[in-house]
């Protein structure tokens, strides 16, 4: 009975107290009702609002490439190390000594940021791999909070200063600062999109990074005209020039004259695009575009085209020499001081004389030659899609007087920049048409469809073909005879100019004494040109004449490119067996009356001829061209120093 009563009270006991947990449980899932339904979005917004920071994600910045899809600048994800000021409890003093050997500020300034009143400050921004990582296991094992990453962007240039100038850089927040990457902002850089993201109490995204999930789509590509391989020929010669000749800066373009893209252009000094922040204003600047200076000799094929295109000259007139000539009252006279009595347009090129182009500017009339030339291009600006192109500087018909003209006839008393020699000789070699240069190919959408292409485009025909042809003989024989023997690519056919200049003073006016600038500018191989290219030197140490220091970089770089473009040789067997076997040039000998004895010439080049006179004091009277067959002082014969020397050559 006892029993009985018991286990009545212990199963009442039961009933209760499962009713309690039945009471419990319907109270809970109420409440979780409540919670999950009823007050959900109030509640989650006040949950939110302790836990969210604002991000600002940025997509990848669209990658540049050269012709041949080799990357020039891309981007890659850095982190960068931020901190919340009012979730720091250890001293910033503490802080700072922790992460300063891995971050780019000094504990200072570190102490600095970590006690402004805000929630939110920089600490360094797209981090070295090694550097973020380091910093994370200082956090991680010191348990500092409120400090943490967020990933950024960051621009990469896997070549260093490659094409340096040309690219340009990009700052911290993905703006193009200078060269294309400015040009290119707006088609290449990434969307930038603020959300709002809840972070855990150390500032962590919750369920890890979501920057995948926002990062918007891949930006547009560009692929440049510029051949990675020939841009390296290019700069390393650039590099061996400055080193030889001692010059404070230097540029090479190179550019094909049928289509106007530019396959190289280097300029010194230069800089690493990757640390653009230990770069000078004078190593960003792409002279090659910007800079403007005399051009010297090689504006006087230019001049010559006007000449032969007006008809007020042809190529056999002949102009006496007598070593000067006057214009407005002013002598001029040739660089050596010398006259080469009855000379043709073939000579007074090949040979440089200031004389002869005078008067053939002076007979073509100022009128004309500035017709001619701003048709080239001179006096305004190409067009390249690049920043800063100069317009250089013209002589306005007006104010010219007769020494104006012959001065510019000599290319002096006018300024140009690199970038229009080139697109003016490309005009020359591409039978008198001359097209824009450009460096942009095309630019391409994520999905591989193409957004803008670049066409090759034609600016006009300042001279006829039948001009363009004779000009390119004559400029033949400057290379493989004249004064730019040195620039001579052994079974090739190349035409150049050699050019030196006084160098202008920009803040005095005039020129500057004693201060040159040597270039030369080429093109070919001439039956069927591939490469126009300008090597401008400024501000040699020593020699600076352009022929002695200029020209040979020409065929430096030549002589590899038509190696790289598997080129084949122009010059036949059978006109190489006519060529004399090289002659060992003897040193200069006088007798005992201070007299230079002469040497046989026979078989010498007329550039050989000519360097060993003018080294020896002599003058120089060449007749014909070619090889020396004979010559008018025999061998063995002493002259005076200073006398002329008649030498007659034959192809």
């Amino acid at each position: 009975m006892i029993e009985a009563k018991e286990r009545k009270r212990v199963q009442k006991n039961m009933r209760r107290f499962l009713l309690l947990l039945l009471l419990a449980a319907f109270i809970v899932v109420c409440r979780l009702l409540s919670l999950q339904v009823i007050d959900r979005t109030e509640l989650e917004s006040r949950n939110f609002n302790q836990v969210k920071t604002n991000r600002t994600l940025q997509s990848p910045r669209g990658t540049i490439f050269d012709r041949n899809g080799h990357p020039l600048a891309m981007s890659m994800v850095t982190r960068s190390l931020y901190a919340d000021p009012k979730m720091i409890k250890e001293d910033p003093a503490t802080i700072a000594d922790a992460i300063a050997p891995y971050v780019r500020i000094k504990k200072e300034e570190i102490v600095e940021r970590l006690q402004e009143d805000t929630a939110f400050v920089w600490l360094d921004r797209m981090m070295d791999p090694d550097k973020s990582r380091a910093v994370a296991d200082v956090l991680d094992n010191e348990k500092i909070e409120g400090l943490n990453f967020v990933e950024e962007n960051r621009r990469f240039y896997p070549n260093g200063n490659l094409l340096a100038q040309v690219l340009g850089f990009v700052g911290t927040d993905d703006k193009g600062l200078d060269g294309l990457e400015m040009v290119l902002d707006k088609e290449i850089k990434g969307d930038r999109t603020k959300e709002l993201v809840a972070t855990d109490s150390r500032g962590n995204p919750i369920l890890g990074s979501i920057m995948s999930k926002y990062i918007p789509d891949k930006e547009r590509s560009v692929t440049l005209t510029i051949d990675t391989t020939a841009q390296f020929i290019a700069e390393r010669a650039l590099d061996k020039a400055m080193k030889e000749t001692k010059a404070s800066g230097a540029s090479i373009i190179i550019m094909d004259p049928k289509t106007g893209e530019i396959i190289a252009m280097a300029n010194r000094p230069t800089y690493d695009p990757n640390e653009y922040e230990k770069g000078t204003e004078e190593d960003f600047k792409n002279r090659a575009v910007t800079n403007i200076y005399e051009p010297g000799s090689t504006f006087k094929p230019i001049i010559a085209s006007a000449a032969l295109a007006s008809g007020k000259w042809t190529t056999e007139t002949v102009f006496h020499d007598t070593g000067h000539i006057m214009a407005s009252g002013h002598v001029m006279q040739n660089w050596n001081g010398e006259g080469y009595g009855d000379v043709r347009l073939l000579e007074i090129l090949k040979f440089s004389i200031n004389t002869g182009m005078a008067r053939i500017g002076l007979t073509t009339g100022p009128a004309i030659l500035l017709d001619y030339i701003k048709a080239f291009g001179f006096g305004k600006q190409t067009g390249i899609d690049l920043p800063g192109e100069g317009e250089g500087l013209l002589f306005t018909l007006e104010s010219m007087s007769d020494i104006d003209t012959a001065a510019m006839s000599i290319g002096q008393g006018i300024a140009v920049t690199p970038l229009q020699m080139v697109q003016a000789f490309g005009a020359l070699a591409n039978g008198g048409h001359m097209v824009q240069p450009h460096i942009i190919k095309s630019i391409d959408n994520p999905d591989g469809t193409v957004y803008e292409k670049k066409e090759t485009v034609e600016v006009g025909q300042p001279i006829p073909e039948g001009v363009a042809k004779q000009i390119v003989a004559i400029l033949e024989k400057e290379v493989s005879e004249g004064g730019g023997h040195k620039a001579y690519v052994e079974g090739y056919h190349f035409g150049g100019k050699t050019g030196t200049a006084e160098k202008l003073d920009p803040e005095n006016g005039g020129y500057l004494k004693g201060r040159y600038i040597a270039s030369f500018i080429g093109f070919g191989p001439i039956e069927d040109p591939r490469f126009v290219a300008l090597i401008v030197i400024d501000d040699p140490g020593g020699t600076f004449y352009g022929g002695q220091i200029a020209a040979p970089v020409f065929k430096d770089i030549m002589s590899q490119l038509v190696r790289y473009y598997q080129i084949s040789p122009s010059v036949s067997k059978e006109k190489k067996g006519k060529a004399p076997a090289k002659v060992e040039r003897p040193t200069v000998q006088t007798n005992g009356d201070g007299q230079i004895i002469l040497p046989d010439f026979t078989g010498w080049s007329t550039g050989e001829v000519r360097d060993w006179l003018h080294e020896a004091g002599l003058s120089f009277v060449p007749e014909g061209t070619g090889y020396a067959i004979s010559q008018e002082q025999v061998s063995g014969e002493s002259v005076d120093p200073g006398s002329a020397v008649r030498v007659y050559f034959k192809r």
